[in-house]
């Protein structure tokens, strides 16, 4: 067991660097190690962050996406190599009639994106043109990259892609004839206890919810109600709060979602994204020396950023929520180093 009181001077210690604003739990052993909160949920109202606080999780909910079409994957309405042609009655002229759902999964599908982060750095750009009060549906999102050609050939190499898990939410509403955020209610949140999750209009905020600060270098602030679509999605935007994160990590490696062959397969290492950095489905995964040091989540929009971590071998699982745009990163690492030198 490591050293909680040097942990925590530590963990402090980077929260005072980066005037972290936000929320971070860290669990060993279902044992809380960390449990500390900074900043302001609503700075207007100097409402501090709580524990039980809601965050938006931005592309860190990918992985309820991935869960969800890997749930219909075992109960045979589809297959990892259903055609996307096969699985959605949707056109898409340009685009190759091969793409399957394993390779929409992994980020290897070769389709366009509609925030492509290999060109575009600015998410808020993307609300010039189109008001954020419209996108409330994943085919809102349609009109952005329908119509747009092929990056690659499918399966040629990883393109990270938010308009491949927009098209399997898609599948998803497709196939259950539920709305996907209603399906990801029901399938996931509610079965792993997670009473404090779920996909909310930005615009109607439940009590107890973070609002998301965009800060500039004169010291001034806007939130970002006007930066990110007024209700998330299969490709990002959900909110939940550290220990409903945990539930769902608990839910997930318990195989109370999917099965144990299936789980291990949302969690293997399909694809190389850098050296020890491979993505699964829905996740990423970080090797050691050959093995799996950390599966692990992520999310950043303006106003909004996240990490969560599960480290198998140390029986170890890490929640860092924030309402800034930036924190969790340091705070993971000083984390990790604690977690090598166990």
């Amino acid at each position: 067991m490591m050293n909680v009181t040097e942990l925590t001077r530590k963990v402090e210690e980077v929260m005072d660097r980066i005037d972290f604003s936000g929320v971070v739990l860290l669990k060993q052993n279902g044992r809380t190690l960390l449990n500390l909160s900074r900043g302001y949920a609503n700075r207007s109202g100097e409402i501090s962050n709580q524990t039980d606080t809601r965050f938006g999780i931005a592309s860190g909910c990918k992985i309820f996406t991935a869960v969800s079409m890997c749930q219909l994957i075992e109960q045979g309405r589809l297959s990892y190599d259903t055609r996307l042609a096969d699985a959605l009655n949707i056109d898409f002229p340009l685009w190759d009639k091969e793409i399957t759902i394993q390779q929409l999964l992994t980020h290897t599908s070769g389709i366009p994106d509609y925030f492509d982060e290999e060109v575009m750095e600015d998410f808020a750009e993307l609300w010039k043109e189109r008001p954020v009060y419209s996108m409330r549906n994943g085919s809102d999102f349609l009109p952005m990259f329908q119509h747009l050609p092929m990056k690659s050939v499918p399966g040629e190499r990883f393109h990270y892609n938010n308009a491949a898990f927009i098209v399997l939410g898609l599948i998803v509403e497709e196939q259950t004839g539920q709305s996907f955020t209603d399906y990801v209610q029901k399938h996931i949140f509610n079965r792993c206890g997670m009473t404090n999750s779920g996909y909310f209009l930005t615009d109607q905020l439940p009590r107890n919810t973070a609002i998301g600060y965009i800060d500039h270098d004169d010291g001034s602030w806007h939130t970002n109600i006007f930066s990110i679509p007024v209700k998330g999605g299969a490709d990002g935007g959900a909110y939940t709060t550290a220990p409903d994160m945990i539930r769902f990590w608990d839910g997930l490696f318990n195989y109370q979602l999917l099965s144990e062959s299936a789980t291990h397969k949302l969690i293997t290492p399909h694809v190389q994204e850098e050296d020890e950095t491979y993505y699964g489905q829905g996740v990423w995964i970080d090797r050691k020396e050959g093995e799996i040091f950390k599966v692990h989540v992520m999310g950043f929009d303006p106003g909004v950023s996240f990490m969560s971590s599960v480290y198998p071998d140390h029986a170890a699982q890490l929640v860092v929520l924030s309402n800034k745009e930036s924190g969790p990163y340091p705070i993971t690492l000083a984390v990790q180093e604690a977690l090598g030198s166990n």
